[in-house]
């Protein structure tokens, strides 16, 4: 899986008429920052009001997944969002011109096939996982339902069904790793039972439903009126059906078709938690109001274990930046040059690490016999962190010197010593004017508040 977040290179648009609401609509995919996440734009409603992919948003799981904030909904949002984690992508915006997403061919792979059109591009920030920490469960005994989330460093998903049909059976389908979904899943059409489109059609559904972008499964003997009716219910000449099999002999792209397609609805909607998952989900019988219960018993789960304000380090994964890197950045060097990582950065906040050893020059006359790290050099490694900040808002840093203008309320909590490392945090406290930042900058060795200091920094062009 990818560590660091992802967007797309470039805008682009799809078009087509949606599936539940029958307008046609034009979604357009654009590149956001870090942290940005998936939301939706409705660009045909006053305002242009923005809608969260998250799933506190979702109001309606009738036939698919309604999202609604601030008034404006955006319907049946699933296998845009299946394609989105499945190219493994963070950040995107989606502005539409009507209420639902084209559902092109019912299956997510026009949408990847799109985004990769775009182009996807790196960012520099880590992307923000929920780990599942144990298995979390979910149950339905009415519908008989299960769907489990199993601690996993990766992102597995595998899905039975059973729909008591003659035509359909049991069915399951998985995929081991995310990068699977694309080749195995993503081209996977939605379906329903013939029985089921009569009441979708009466409940002012399926109003852009056609048989190019649904399959329908005909489990029972079909009589010519009803197949006349459903011939003007699609708007066709003829509709024609084995004894039983899929209505008007549409191939099926895979034996398991609607299971891969149950798995493609899982995805997407638990993207909704609002995080990429490391876990291995585990699904009974699935569907929209078990995926969004279950998305929701997600997001409480990583709620209740809390975002902290100590930046994660996890050396096995790569930095945002080397040494090498900061090195092209900051003009300090030996014995001044006191960072060896960048772990984090985003346009308000950086975090970065430094690795204490005996070896430290300073421990020569510092304490020799009680080695401690000074608490000044405490501080400027935490300013020079704060520089790559400062210095990544202009476009050649490496022609800009970054000085001190002030520390206020520096306060030293623990000593820090040989065999440390050192995490710190720099967040700006207000937007850089002129040249000038003044950001809270804090140290942690492990989970404990080491240093911190309130900062003031100045750039100025280096022929100034």
């Amino acid at each position: 899986m990818r560590v660091k977040q992802h967007t797309i290179k470039n805008k682009v648009t799809v078009s087509g008429v949606g599936l539940h609401t029958g307008v046609i609509s034009n979604l357009t995919f654009l590149p956001a920052p870090p942290n940005h996440g998936f939301k939706f734009q409705r660009l045909d409603l006053e305002g242009m009001p923005i809608i969260d992919a998250d799933v506190d948003n979702v109001v309606d799981i009738s036939r698919g997944t309604t999202l609604e904030q601030s008034g404006a909904r955006v319907f049946t949002v699933e296998h845009v969002l299946a394609a989105l984690v499945g190219l493994e992508l963070d950040n995107v915006l989606m502005q539409l011109d009507g209420p639902e997403p084209p559902i092109l061919d019912g299956s997510s792979i026009q949408f990847i096939e799109a985004l990769e059109r775009a182009g996807t591009e790196e960012q520099n920030a880590l992307r923000r996982f929920f780990e599942v920490p144990e298995s979390i469960t979910y149950r339905d005994p009415s519908r008989e339902v299960e769907i489990a989330a199993l601690p996993l460093d990766d992102y597995r998903v595998t899905v039975m069904v059973d729909y008591n049909s003659p035509v359909l059976g049991s069915q399951h389908a998985s995929i081991m790793d995310i990068s699977q979904f694309k080749s195995e899943i993503a081209s996977c059409r939605t379906f329903c039972f013939l029985h089921e489109l009569e009441m979708l059609y009466n409940q002012n559904l399926i109003k852009g439903g056609d048989l190019n972008n649904a399959i329908v499964v005909v489990d029972r003997v079909v009589a010519d009126s009803e197949l006349e009716n459903l011939a003007r219910m699609f708007n066709k000449d003829k509709v024609e059906v084995r004894k039983e099999g899929i209505l008007n002999n549409v191939e099926l792209r895979y034996k398991n078709e609607p299971a891969r397609h149950k798995l493609l609805d899982v995805v997407g909607d638990l993207a909704l938690v609002g995080r990429p998952l490391k876990a291995q989900i585990l699904a009974a019988r699935p569907g929209h109001a078990a995926n969004v219960a279950f998305a929701k018993k997600l997001k409480r789960a990583w709620e209740k274990i809390g975002p902290s304000h100590i930046p994660h380090y996890d050396p096995k994964l790569p930095p945002v930046m080397d040494i090498n890197q900061i090195s092209n950045i900051l003009p300090h060097r030996y014995p001044f040059q006191l960072l060896d990582k960048i772990i984090y950065l985003d346009e308000t906040v950086v975090a970065g690490v430094k690795n204490v050893t005996i070896n430290e020059p300073f421990f020569m006359g510092h304490f020799p016999n009680n080695p401690v790290m000074p608490g000044v050099l405490q501080v400027e490694a935490m300013a020079q962190t704060g520089g790559i900040l400062v210095l990544s808002t202009v476009e050649d840093p490496e022609n800009y010197w970054t000085y001190f203008l002030g520390i206020e309320s520096c306060k030293f909590r623990k000593m820090v010593l040989p065999g440390d490392t050192l995490v710190f945090k720099c967040e700006l406290l207000a937007p850089i004017r002129r040249g000038i930042a003044k950001m809270k900058g804090e140290a942690f060795v492990g989970n404990t508040l080491v240093c911190e200091a309130v900062m003031t920094a100045s750039i100025v062009r280096k022929e100034s």
